[in-house]
């Protein structure tokens, strides 16, 4: 019999049941919610007249649909200018303080965008099995749990009976080795793998990250990449335990102390793949060949080094692509064969659950410092990703940083990641996004997304175009 993967084990150790049919009960260690898709599975519960299984397991907190602005924040929820945004804000804190389970609220400490919140309180822990009403939860992976998103009906089921309904996924292992060059950030390596693969090449998989680059990599960029699995198709993405992520984990407002942290450090410790262990797939990149990434078109895979050009249609032999590409660059109004550097940008946005990490403030203050925003960029946004990044940005003078240079340092949330709330592009608008969509209207209707770092999107503020960041400011890099 072959090894066990880090997925095989985390599979097999919460399996509550096997059916002939492929289908499978798992136990859920840890449920997060949020305010969008939440409110149905609390109302389902009241017509059941059910309650939560286990109240502990559960922590919430508003992240999509609150304002970043300062001055409407300080108003709490009451300042939510969009009225439906409003209901959903309030109908979440009234729902967890009716069913008792912890939120962290708008404007209290440990509030956040989930997929930021959850792994620094340490609610999220190694070996867990974590769920969220949000497809980016493959985010908590990086601590090598079992992490995905659920649709509303299954928040229900899991506050419910604490089990989820699911089925195995094959495993696929991407590796990565070799040196990363200057300015190539954990971004860079997403969106490559991305390019490399297709955003199908994962389907009906859970990635491992392995090789010499995640390994080197801190956790804070294993959850980029992680969080980004789910572009490549797959629902999982996770990486092997080693002494980063227990360290990581010590010491965090959830995690158990003393004798009782060694003994889970030393269970976490055997969460990494046999050496013989069978993978379904496999995709080897080096890491010398990777430059800073910018997407071009309307989907994550549409992507290209900085140094490129976009992709002609008439250079394609397959019609379908050709129309594909036809069809992206008709939407972001770019002509194939410009330099990908040629593309002007309008906006700026800094933050979302893939990059708004205290790493991604600092890259980000280090490239703007001692600039200005050009004068043609609207607004450069920079949004952090809890109270807790934002208390210690603050703590290290970068919101200063970002100020002096002409960027609106923010409240945290989702912000411009989604038209979901205030931050949105206008139609026709040029986003330098630092997001994880490029979608057709993810940041507003008729908004145009380039994806890339967060140093990549501070030097476009500056510049006021898409410009290759180690040209820019290779010096702070």
């Amino acid at each position: 019999m072959s090894g066990r993967t880090v997925y095989d084990k985390l599979w097999d150790s919460h399996l509550v049941k096997q059916n002939a049919d492929g289908s499978a009960l798992i136990y859920i260690d840890r449920h997060i919610l949020h305010e969008v898709t939440s409110p149905q599975a609390f109302e389902g519960l009241r017509m059941a007249g059910r309650k939560p299984w286990r109240l502990d397991t559960n922590v919430a907190t508003p992240d999509h649909n609150i304002s970043t602005d300062p001055s409407e924040r300080a108003a709490g929820v009451e300042g939510i200018p969009d009225h439906t945004s409003r209901i959903q804000v309030q109908t979440l804190d009234d729902n967890c303080e009716h069913f008792g389970i912890k939120e962290f609220k708008m404007n209290e400490m440990g509030q956040g965008i989930v997929h930021v919140m959850g792994p620094e309180l340490g609610a999220t822990m190694p070996g867990f099995t974590v769920v969220c009403g949000d497809s980016h939860t493959a985010t908590h992976g990086a601590l090598a749990c079992l992490a995905h998103g659920i649709g509303t009906s299954e928040v229900e089921h899991v506050l419910a009976s604490q089990c989820l309904v699911t089925q195995k996924m094959k495993n696929m292992r991407v590796a990565v080795d070799g040196t990363l060059g200057v300015g190539v950030t954990p971004k860079d390596i997403a969106l490559a793998i991305i390019g490399e693969i297709g955003t199908a090449g994962g389907n009906g998989h859970a990635i491992e990250f392995a090789g010499s680059v995640f390994r080197d990599m801190s956790i804070e960029g294993r959850m980029t990449v992680c969080n980004m699995a789910i572009e490549a198709g797959a629902r999982v993405g996770l990486v092997a335990v080693d002494k980063k992520t227990i360290d990581y984990c010590r010491g965090r407002q959830f995690v158990p102390e003393g004798e009782m942290f060694e003994k889970a450090a030393e269970y976490w410790r055997t969460l990494v793949s046999d050496e013989d262990a069978v993978f379904d797939a496999e995709v080897r990149l080096n890491a010398q060949d990777i430059a800073p990434q910018v997407t071009w078109g309307t989907s994550p895979e549409m992507v290209v080094p900085v140094t490129s050009v976009i992709p002609k249609a008439e250079d394609q032999t397959d019609l379908g692509k050709q129309k594909g590409i036809q069809r992206a660059l008709e939407y972001m109004g770019l002509e194939g064969g410009a330099p990908i550097t040629s593309v002007d940008v309008d906006r700026v946005f800094i933050g979302s659950c893939t990059n708004s990490r205290i790493e991604d403030m600092r890259a980000a203050a280090a490239v703007v410092k001692g600039h200005k925003v050009a004068s043609s960029v609207k607004q450069a946004l920079v949004v952090p990703g809890s109270q807790m990044v934002k208390v210690q940005a603050e703590a290290e003078g970068l919101d200063k940083v970002f100020i002096e240079a002409g960027l609106d340092w923010r409240e945290p949330g989702c912000s411009m990641c989604l038209a979901m709330n205030a931050d949105k592009l206008g139609a026709g608008e040029h986003c330098a996004s630092t997001s994880n969509r490029n979608f057709e209207g993810r940041q507003g209707s008729g908004g145009r997304t380039h994806l890339m770092s967060p140093a990549m999107a501070a030097a476009a503020a500056i510049a006021g175009h898409i410009v290759d960041v180690r040209e820019f400011a290779g010096d702070r890099l």
